[in-house]
């Protein structure tokens, strides 16, 4: 099976790197984005008061979620449907609900675009499918050593587990990277909900305890050419594996307008000591959040616009952008430290989970590394989209 595969790959052409997704299958079914968008705008507050709660009990969102699919936002944004300003508001509005649940969402988001973009026919069919009917998808990628591999020529199986696997067990579909035994990474779809495979004993952190983010053991599921996603190397292709990176950002920016809207109430209080040295705080506060929405803004216009922006352009802005969201974040979250005290540290009050979950959640990969390579490419031309300086 293997020799027939990597026949295959040799005369088979590699689909186009573009960054827009084919609609052709995903059109049936699918509520429309416009539609979801305003009915997540009517829900945001409902969601954001069940959200404290969520983080003391460690509880996965089920509540949340089901509203989600209630309302078409699972549906209407796991498809390659929606603008990029659409998308951008979902991610950022469901972010600033609930962080966990953003992070949830965004996870949705990005395994269905991998199917829309790699999946053959039937696992197109089956996307379409499952979101009409408001799956869950996902994308684990992180593992510990060795990793998890393809074995076996005549019944293929995974060995090994994903750990910072979010919702594992709760989540319907995962999208999974494995080695082949010629050691390349190949993408499978996989079941994610048994929970015999989930262990989220080890998920002990501060923030965005309700991602149940553990791991998951694919040791003995089927690894056949039917669970494959698209050829080896397709997760890592530029720029949807950086450029993607744009979607968490407005998840991030949620997070930061929370922060933001939470702090406002302290400083209009009838009893606070509202000074101009605290009002500047906040108005500093205030635009680093604004940039941060342009910026996010732009990346999610360069990154769904199409085959027409160079890739390079495209990865350097969102690398960019990774790094002026979290100065943003760290100016917003030392505000409200400064501007509330020590009462921005109590464990019912919604500014500290807020906090706290935004802190764990910038915690991306190589940030440093990130903002490096966007530096040089903008040295070398300028990726700005508006106005290119050079």
């Amino acid at each position: 099976m293997v020799a027939d595969r990597n026949t295959a790959m040799l005369s088979r052409p590699k689909p186009p790197v573009t960054l827009v997704a084919s609609r052709s299958l995903l059109r049936d079914a699918i509520p429309s984005p416009a539609a979801a968008l305003a009915a997540l705008r009517a829900r945001e507050v409902e969601i954001s008061r069940r959200a404290l709660s969520l983080d003391h009990a460690a509880a996965w969102p089920e509540e949340d979620l089901a509203l989600l699919r209630e309302i078409g936002v699972l549906a209407a944004f796991g498809t390659a449907g929606a603008s990029a300003e659409e998308l951008f508001d979902a991610l950022r509005i469901v972010g600033r609900a609930n962080l966990s649940l953003g992070r949830i969402f965004e996870g949705h988001v990005n395994g269905a675009r991998l199917v829309s973009w790699y999946g053959n026919d039937e696992q197109q069919r089956r996307l379409r499918h499952d979101l009409a009917h408001g799956e869950v998808y996902g994308v684990w990628n992180s593992e510990p050593a060795p990793g998890v591999t393809i074995s076996g020529d005549a019944a293929p199986v995974l060995a090994g587990e994903k750990h910072y696997a979010t919702g594992a067990g709760h989540i319907d579909k995962a999208i999974v990277t494995a080695r082949t035994p010629s050691g390349e990474r190949q993408m499978l779809i996989v079941n994610a909900g048994d929970s015999r495979r989930a262990d989220n004993s080890a998920w002990r952190v501060r923030g965005m305890k309700a991602t149940q983010s553990g791991s998951y053991d694919l040791s003995g599921l089927a690894a056949g050419e039917e669970s494959h996603l698209g050829w080896p190397g397709d997760y890592e292709h530029e720029p949807r594996f950086s450029g993607g990176a744009w979607r968490f950002t407005a998840v991030q920016l949620g997070g930061v307008e929370r922060i933001l809207c939470l702090l406002r109430p302290y400083l209009l209080a009838p009893d606070a000591s509202s000074t101009p040295i605290k009002r500047a705080r906040f108005a500093d506060a205030l635009a680093a959040a604004r940039t941060a929405w342009l910026w996010v803004r732009e990346a999610a216009r360069m990154a769904e616009g199409g085959a027409d922006n160079l890739s390079e352009d495209v990865v350097a802005m969102v690398l960019m952008t990774r790094g002026v969201v979290e100065r943003a974040a760290f100016e917003v979250m030392e505000a409200a430290a400064r501007l509330i005290g020590s009462r921005a540290f109590f464990d019912d009050e919604p500014i500290d989970m807020a906090v706290r979950d935004l802190s764990l959640y910038l915690r991306q990969p190589v940030p440093d590394q990130a903002r490096d390579r966007a530096g040089t490419q903008f040295l070398q031309r300028d990726a700005w989209p508006l106005d290119r300086l050079w």
